[in-house]
């Protein structure tokens, strides 16, 4: 997906919202136990009741791994579903991967050819030769870890390396990388006071904001300091969605709280871009 087909189902459907699909099986609906997968049927109900208010969903592989080869089948069907019934959506592989050339070229090819997703996050700390590879997929996104929305980030990202921040310094480097077109960045909405910085270095790259909802960002101040001409920003939200009721009404009230989200946004949008 190029970044233009993005930003027009942003402006299509007056929404900037990606949901996460964080599937915890000790958090999902009982009923659903009963069924051959699981995973995939409340993914495909989330799927359904929600894909004309976000433009994004972003399935954690962590919640895929833990049940072995199960969650990957799931996975994969989650993708397959996405990408056969609703081709617009942009996907995200929230992988935080990061190796050397040879493994990392691995990654990206399970990633971006096995399951065709649009895009993966990815782990700065190994530099330019683990991060190089995913960039070479011409209309895939490498999603860049800068400042994330845990409180660890502190130990790390924000301490001074020759006078400025850790985070600041991976953001100016990752620009000089071959293909860092192709490149957004991971930017917690918990650090949304860091938010006009990061614009200084990248006015015109997508934010993929985590931290809205169950973490406590605030969208306003986020799309405040983060909003730019393309508006430049995925906000995610899993857990205050898709786990919004254990019934057998989970579907419908994930839509709810969806709603509530893309309606702000559309609020925000108008605001920005009417004239």
């Amino acid at each position: 997906m190029t970044t233009q087909q993005l930003v027009d189902q942003i402006h299509q459907k007056k929404s900037f919202l990606c949901i996460g699909l964080d599937v915890d099986l000790n958090k999902i609906p009982e009923h659903l136990l009963a069924t051959e997968d699981p995973i995939f049927e409340f993914n495909k109900a989330i799927i359904d009741a929600t894909h004309d208010l976000c433009v994004s969903y972003k399935p954690n592989l962590a919640f895929y791994e833990a049940y072995g080869i199960q969650g990957w089948q799931a996975l994969a069907k989650t993708m397959h579903y996405i990408n056969a019934q609703y081709p617009a959506i942009f996907t995200i592989a929230d992988a935080k991967r990061g190796d050397i050339g040879n493994t990392a070229s691995m990654y990206a090819r399970a990633f971006f050819h096995d399951l065709a997703f649009d895009s993966v996050t990815v782990a700065p700390y190994m530099g330019k030769d683990s991060v190089e590879p995913f960039l070479a997929f011409e209309n895939k996104h490498t999603i860049l870890l800068a400042l994330t929305s845990n409180e660890g980030a502190f130990d790390f990202q924000t301490q001074l390396v020759n006078g400025n921040e850790l985070y600041k310094h991976v953001i100016e480097t990752s620009k000089t990388w071959q293909n860092s077109h192709h490149l957004m960045y991971v930017v917690g909405a918990t650090k949304a006071s860091y938010f006009s910085e990061i614009r200084t270095i990248v006015p015109d790259s997508f934010l993929l904001v985590p931290g809205v909802g169950a973490q406590g960002g605030n969208l306003a101040e986020v799309c405040k300091q983060g909003l730019n001409e393309q508006v430049g920003l995925l906000i995610n939200s899993s857990r205050g969605i898709i786990y919004a009721s254990r019934e057998l009404d989970f579907a419908e009230k994930a839509r709810e709280e969806a709603l509530k989200l893309q309606q702000e946004m559309e609020v925000i949008l108008n605001e920005r871009f009417s004239s």
